[in-house]
């Protein structure tokens, strides 16, 4: 089986997750450098020009293999698209839509094309376009969402689809790591559990929202629009919540949570901010380096399937 580190050319088989706002040219070079794959984010990038800066700073800071995400929503979707191609980035990975109509050009280009899905349907229909892997995501994972879990999602794309599939959503120690390795995935995508690193540029307030944040502290808001979303319990989400209750219109939601990402990541108000967070924020108790969190995903993985194995001998 093709291992992810393999494919990308990295130390580890993990790809750091496209967190809007988060994953800067600076972040992503700091994950590459720490042996993973750093990916920059374009969500929130009103600007198609800030993703070359972006690509730009990041090519400054590391020599090692990194990527971009194109969130495929994004207005100047195509012109990223574009950008991804002259700036010799050599992985996409894509989210919020069909990246189909530009699997060609990429392909051509010589980029890696690893799109991220929440159906299987979705995934075999890529694979045909030419998708290098596919990243299979469960509703475990902070920010936009599906419904499907990862230990379900995950094997049934699997069994879809002739390339690799790489796990994301849920994993944030070597034991979940084990897990997905078991279904039979070559790597994951990990980005709530990278919140918590030192070289992680969002508000303080927000790595400690995380650090005491318990098992049952997420939610989902935008379910009743089409746009599922989770993010830590707070005065904002309880709000949104209530407001979808009662049938709100669109416009009365989407005033409770604009500008919502940017107020938590860069102002550090976690009351009225959206902080994106998944499911293992229970789990995160202290603020590591990332070289430090990518070894004991990817040790701890492997240990753990040692483990299991003797076990159940």
């Amino acid at each position: 089986m093709t291992k992810l580190n393999e494919l990308l050319g990295t130390e580890f088989p993990i790809i750091q997750g496209g967190m809007a706002n988060i994953a800067t040219g600076a972040f992503a070079a700091a994950c590459s450098n720490a042996g993973a794959l750093g990916v920059i984010a374009t969500g929130g990038m009103l600007d198609s020009a800030l993703l070359r800066e972006q690509i730009r700073i990041c090519k400054s800071l590391t020599d090692k293999p990194f990527g971009v995400n194109l969130m495929l929503m994004n207005p100047c979707a195509g012109e990223m698209a574009r950008i991804v191609m002259e700036e010799g980035v050599p992985v996409v990975t894509t989210g919020a839509g069909n990246p189909g109509a530009y699997i060609p050009a990429w392909k051509a280009a010589g980029v890696k094309v690893l799109p991220v899905v929440a159906a299987s349907i979705l995934a075999k229909r890529l694979a045909r376009a030419g998708a290098d892997a596919i990243i299979a995501e469960g509703t475990e994972s902070g920010g936009h969402v599906g419904e499907m879990t990862t230990m379900a999602l995950l094997p049934q794309v699997i069994d879809a689809v002739d390339v690799p599939v790489i796990a994301a959503g849920g994993i944030a120690d070597g034991r979940q790591m084990a897990a997905a390795f078991a279904l039979g995935a070559c790597g994951a995508q990990v980005g709530t559990c990278l919140l918590a690193s030192a070289e992680c540029p969002i508000h303080e307030n927000y790595k400690q929202a995380l650090l005491k944040a318990k098992d049952s502290d997420t939610t989902v808001t935008g379910r009743s629009v089409g746009g599922p979303v989770r993010v830590l319990k707070n005065r904002m989400a309880r709000e949104y919540l209530a407001l979808e209750k009662r049938g709100a219109t669109l416009e009365e939601l989407e005033h409770v949570t604009l500008g919502g990402l940017r107020r938590a990541v860069f102002d550090g108000d976690t009351d009225r901010g959206s902080v994106m967070a998944g499911q293992v924020a229970g789990m995160l108790h202290e603020i590591r380096p990332l070289r430090q969190i990518f070894e004991e995903l990817y040790a701890g993985g492997i240990a753990a399937l040692g483990e299991a194995n003797q076990r159940w001998r």
